[in-house]
């Protein structure tokens, strides 16, 4: 199963949106609000090198990672390999 995490904030609406889409699908995720926690916005700069949100880090069961920046349905999907 790939682990899913979102690093997003209280007040985005497209986090929200792709939240909504990955409840809609069944997939589980953990959530990491950088607007509420300075060592996760510390972190994000990091993976990203910007606070850009959503950014979702997906991790495969081989350790592979992949990550998207922005609510990308079709980017999410190919990952997921869902429709």
């Amino acid at each position: 199963m790939t682990e899913v995490k979102i690093y997003s904030t209280t007040t985005c609406p497209f986090c929200q949106m792709e939240k909504e889409y990955l409840d809609a699908k069944g997939i589980k995720y953990e959530t990491v609000l950088v607007d509420q926690n300075k060592k996760a916005a510390e972190e994000l700069m990091n993976l990203e090198g910007g606070l850009g949100v959503p950014f979702t880090v997906f991790k495969k069961e081989n350790g592979d990672k992949e990550t998207v920046l922005g609510f990308d349905k079709k980017e999410i999907n190919r990952i997921l390999e869902t429709s």
